[in-house]
């Protein structure tokens, strides 16, 4: 019914304003100056049509596509009625006062559409690359992947990448609504979107623009509203039913009581036609839409993307909340926080001898622990590296031979060594067969983490954890937290059948949120009612499959993703309650004749106004 397609912005408002005044103009000079009957009607006819021309040719143009009943059609009927039986300021004020109407939902439209663009503004323009020692500007399009783009202080990051020269501070606010700059050097994986604020750095590009987390974010807020909600669904499921009945009720309206009780055409006619103004069910078509979208853009403020007003009706109503653990609770990287040494060998000697034999590897664990060793590794002195998949490496380093991995592989060897009960991922390591001790290896939970479950546990039925880690590191985990429900050693097939089970239980109009981060979690994040994905550090498989993602990494951000969603349905709700209460009461009004057109206008437009300023609050 009011579906109404705001592309050409600001130029449609000014353009809109000029014809309200020019029409009201031309209604004023042809109500207070006398002029001859035929110069008067001219000059109404021309008010009535540069107010009402659009409204006009689209009812036509719908009509001819076979939509015969939407709003224009109920307005055209009605003014052209109501020029019929002579009533032509009231005719023209109905235009006029539609296009107020319409003037201030594109205001309203444009603002909350501005939140989301401000969001956008995260579009880099150019990337720098050096070409005969100048710098030239390329579009982020042209530039492929190993190529190396420089970025100046103040600009922004164009492409996702390495930093292979400088170090710089930057910023991710518009990002990840994280406020906190982050500092990055050599090495670090560079985040196309964020601003660089000091110092110049190289990065070597990883990924194409089209693959970039910047226009991956893009795109997911372009289609954010092409995903309809239910609520929204049923409006055009009302205005299919509601637009007939309302045109025959007023032919009804307009015929019988005349014929049946000899009383003049005349009034009933105009009662009819008035019938037909107030029913325009504007106010309802235009702010529920409008609702879900300030409350996208009300979650995209704080860093969390929605992409489907359907999806933040489902937040609304969450019953089991899920998370994987590495790298949504906990912050996924691994720390050496332990040295056990054994048999008189120090400490220096245990990791010294673990990172060299780990030195080939790219495995988070072995990066940690070369990481806390921090030392020049000399790749020559390390010979006969050799892999056992899942359990560890053994290498000879300076004529020694150095067994590094889990417990299996010392009892593969025969290395005698005690077992330890340490939470976290424990390395065992041995030279020339002999016991050199253990070092433990920890993931830290999020700071966020334990106010996210503590809240989670006051809206929501349950909080569950489905990791693929060990039981132990998992069980040590969720006791931190206080998550009781745990489910250990998933593979990703597993963890599709556990939120099945899941969703298999929840009661009716329930959903079950998932959040998780790792290529692994893409299937359970499509499969759960409402996947959340972990944006920041999340793969990009995750981000896709995801319906929201949240750019900070931080869990509590559900918390305030389903309080906006909660609220954002309640102002729905009034809305659609209140429109129709107030049309249902006008429309009897106006069968009784209780109700003139002008009143009937002011009805409409009023109730519109309200609506729309009600949805807008949903956008704080």
């Amino acid at each position: 019914m009011c579906e109404h397609h705001h592309e050409h912005h600001h130029h449609s408002e000014d353009k809109n304003l000029m014809r309200i005044f020019l029409s009201i103009l031309i209604l004023l000079i042809a109500i207070f100056y006398e002029f001859s009957g035929v110069t008067r009607l001219f000059l109404f006819i021309a008010a009535y049509l540069t107010a009402g021309y659009e409204v006009l040719l689209t009812a036509i143009k719908n009509i001819v596509g076979g939509e015969i009943f939407d709003e224009n059609f109920l307005m055209s009927i009605a003014t052209l009625g109501a020029i019929a039986i002579g009533e032509y300021p009231e005719a023209v004020m109905v235009m006029i006062l539609y296009q107020i109407g319409e003037y201030f939902q594109d205001i309203a439209v444009t603002k909350s559409r501005k939140s989301i663009k401000d969001l956008m503004d995260i579009k880099p323009e150019y990337a720098n690359i050096e070409y005969d020692g100048k710098l030239i500007q390329k579009s982020p399009h042209d530039i492929n992947i190993d190529e190396i783009i420089i970025v100046k202080a103040g600009e922004k990051i164009p492409l996702d990448g390495v930093i292979t020269e400088g170090t710089a501070v930057v910023d991710c606010s518009a990002l990840t609504g994280e406020s906190v700059p982050k500092e990055l050097q050599e090495g670090d994986n560079a985040i196309s979107g964020c601003i660089n604020t000091n110092g110049l750095i190289k990065i070597k590009v990883t990924k194409k623009y089209s693959d970039s987390t910047v226009s991956k974010i893009l795109e997911l807020v372009e289609h954010a509203g092409s995903k309809k909600a239910k609520t929204e669904k049923f409006i055009t499921k009302f205005a299919k039913y509601y637009t007939p009945i309302v045109v025959i009720t007023a032919v009804l309206l307009g015929f019988i009581p005349p014929l049946l009780t000899g009383t003049s055409f005349n009034i009933w006619i105009e009662r009819a036609l008035t019938f037909l103004v107030i029913s325009c069910p504007c106010a309802l078509v235009i702010s529920v839409p409008l609702g879900f979208f300030a409350g996208i853009g009300a979650a995209s403020k704080q860093g969390i993307l929605i992409k489907g007003s359907n999806y933040l009706e489902a937040l609304a109503n969450p019953y089991t909340v899920a998370f994987d653990k590495t790298g949504t609770l906990t912050e996924g990287t691994f720390k050496v926080s332990k040295f056990i040494p054994v048999n008189g060998h120090s400490e220096n000697e245990l990791l010294e001898a673990t990172a060299l034999a780990e030195a080939y590897s790219n495995h988070p664990i072995a990066l940690s622990i070369k990481n806390a060793y921090n030392k020049k590794i000399e790749y020559n002195s390390i010979t006969n590296v050799k892999e056992f998949a899942g359990n560890g490496v053994q290498a000879e380093i300076n004529g020694n031979n150095i067994l590094v991995g889990n417990k299996k592989l010392m009892d593969k060897f025969n290395i005698e060594c005690k077992g330890t009960a340490e939470d976290g991922t424990i390395i065992y390591t041995a030279k020339n067969n002999e016991f050199m001790g253990y070092i433990i290896i920890t993931d830290n939970i999020k700071q966020d983490s334990y106010q996210a479950i503590k809240e989670l546990k006051k809206i929501v039925k349950n909080v569950v954890m489905l990791t693929g880690d060990s039981v132990n590191s998992a069980k040590s985990i969720g006791t931190k937290l206080g998550i009781t429900e745990i489910y250990a050693q998933l593979l990703p097939g597993d963890k599709v059948e556990k939120i099945e089970e899941i969703i298999l239980s929840k009661p009716n109009g329930k959903s079950v949120i998932f959040t998780g981060d790792g290529i692994n979690d893409a299937p359970v994040l499509t499969r759960a009612d409402i996947g959340v994905s972990m944006g920041a550090l999340g793969s990009d498989a995750a981000i896709e499959a995801a319906d929201i993602v949240i750019m900070d990494d931080n869990p509590s951000k559900i918390i305030i993703a389903i309080n906006i969603a909660k609220r954002t349905l309640k102002i729905v709700k009034q809305n659609i309650i209140f429109a129709i209460g107030i049309k249902v009461l006008f429309l009897i009004l106006g069968a009784f004749g209780l109700m003139s057109m002008w009143g009937a206008v002011f009805a409409d437009v009023g109730v519109t106004l309200l609506a729309v300023l009600n949805s807008l609050r949903a956008l704080k």
